[in-house]
């Protein structure tokens, strides 16, 4: 059949949304088919996860109406949703991280052989779901002990098992390998071929064109456009979005990188994340970390800024050796950290804009003793507010309650103000729209023209081309080789990346 003519599953109409000081939708619509997948798109804060949470439960919509297959819902609860079968894997993922996958898997709904929770049932139903959808995940495993990645796939798993009628997937593939986006993928087709209407939310253009067949465009929390993804290119889609165009993917390079800064020598990791890595990086450079899943990228940050124990190793800035037991010494001895994942170990949820902002450095805002100056901590943050493009009702809104990428802008603002030399950054645009990750790849580009040195992770291999002077390649805990990001290629990375993997 024809993808015009499947059913319509999904319908909202005229959806409204209102928070204090801001209408974050404003008369929104959305349709989804049967057998299709619909892509949704828009910057930071244009109302896409709104949208979705609002179907889904999570918000009371102010406006409008939903219907599932031809009649009107409106759902209380995220549970509701679920046993209606609308299911949603959100990008932030929350997890009870203490507990296995199957628990985790069938919270709320364990089965149970009498009055009591049958372990049986509970692992055998998960592994029918895993097998089904080609996941090797041992559902005894306890989810801390697992990857970002692997923890994602489960929870895609988790919604597949509603036997969902819709299933939203918020930016999927942020925390994923590109073996593991295939994965993915393949998924996809195959609920798509089952009947399900999938709604894809990515910044990923190339993603978007290759796995949608409609998409629609959100700017500032209203409807732009609907339209079929074959009769859309990417500038196309990017004026949409932005509403201006965007001819170059990466600002231009402007740093000159000097002397050796940092040394790294024989970092090693006290469980064997990671070993013998030995590096240096120069004043005003972007040094890039490559690898895939589990290579111990993210690692060798979390060694050299403290929060991961070391076994052996020495950091020395300039020539001087720096211990970096914790995350406050490495603070004063002049490094930052932005880290993986913004929700469990960046942000505080329950504070506002300026407490996040200004929680690094409190020693800028010292007025009388432990008092701090209410005038410079405003001034810092708005600062950041304006420089960033961070979309918020005002410096007291809770950083909670703002998108993925906007609560992302703030944490940066927050590393920038500590005037840091080295700065560590773990995936910077993770669920970052295409206009507000130029903005983040000019910011770095600006620090390295000020002579800061910049670590930079990221999965997102054209990014660390278009962005790094130099690109080091993890594969299996090891540095397996390092390159110029002017002459090397995609494939000489994934040749090194699996070198020891």
């Amino acid at each position: 059949m024809n993808k015009n003519q499947e059913p319509v599953l999904l319908r909202m109409e005229g959806i409204v949304k209102e928070f204090p000081g801001v209408k974050a939708l404003d008369g929104v619509n959305l349709t989804v088919k049967a057998g299709t997948v619909h892509a949704l798109m828009g910057e930071n804060g244009a109302g896409k996860s709104t949208l979705m949470k609002c179907l889904f439960g999570v918000y009371h919509k102010d406006g409008g109406h939903v219907y599932l297959e031809g009649n009107e819902v409106s759902f209380k609860n995220s549970k509701e949703a679920l046993e209606h079968g609308v299911a949603m894997v959100h990008q932030e993922l929350n997890q009870a991280l203490k507990r296995n996958v199957m628990d985790n898997m069938w919270l709320g709904r364990f089965p149970k052989t009498g009055p009591f929770t049958s372990e049986r049932k509970m692992y055998d139903m998960t592994m029918e779901v895993f097998n089904d959808l080609g996941i090797k995940v041992n559902p005894k495993t306890v989810m801390s002990s697992m990857p970002v990645s692997q923890r994602q796939m489960v929870e895609i798993a988790k919604a597949v098992s509603y036997n969902a009628k819709v299933i939203v997937f918020d930016e999927p593939t942020s925390s994923l390998t590109e073996t593991e986006v295939e994965h993915l993928f393949r998924i996809i087709n195959m609920l798509r071929d089952r009947g399900c209407g999938i709604i894809y939310i990515s910044h990923k253009m190339a993603e978007i064109k290759r796995i949608s067949d409609e998409i629609t465009i959100m700017r500032d929390g209203q409807w732009i456009a609907t339209e079929k993804a074959d009769d859309l290119e990417m500038a196309d889609i990017i004026r949409l979005m932005v509403g201006r165009e965007l001819t170059n993917q990466f600002p231009p390079k402007t740093n000159v990188p000097g002397e050796p800064m940092l040394e790294v020598r024989n970092l090693t990791g006290m469980y064997n994340h990671v070993k013998n890595v030995s590096f240096d990086a120069r004043k005003g450079e972007v040094l890039g970390i490559a690898g895939l899943d589990a290579s111990g990228r993210t690692e060798v940050l979390e060694s050299i800024f403290g929060i991961r124990q070391r076994k052996e190793g020495t950091i020395k800035l300039h020539g001087k050796e720096c211990k970096n037991r914790n995350s406050g010494e490495s603070l004063k001895n002049g490094f930052a950290m932005l880290t993986e994942e913004r929700r469990a170990t960046g942000i505080f949820g329950v504070r506002n804009i300026r407490e996040n902002t200004i929680i690094s450095s409190l020693h800028r805002h010292k007025k009388f003793g432990p008092l701090l100056g209410k005038k410079s901590q405003y001034e810092d943050t708005q600062r950041y507010i304006d420089a960033m493009r961070t979309k918020t009702p005002s410096q007291e809104t809770q950083i909670r309650s703002l998108s993925g990428g906007n609560q992302q802008k703030v944490i940066i603002g927050r590393w920038l103000l500590t005037e840091s030399e080295v700065l560590l950054l773990d995936e910077p645009t993770r669920g970052i729209d295409v206009g507000a990750k130029y903005e983040i790849y000019q910011l770095i580009q600006n620090l390295a023209h000020d002579g800061k040195t910049v670590l930079m992770v990221s999965s997102e291999m054209p990014e660390l081309l278009g962005v790094c002077d130099k690109i080091l390649v993890m594969s299996g805990g090891r540095l397996a080789g390092e390159v110029d990001a002017k002459t090397t290629t995609q494939e000489e990375i994934m040749t090194l990346a699996a070198k020891f993997a």
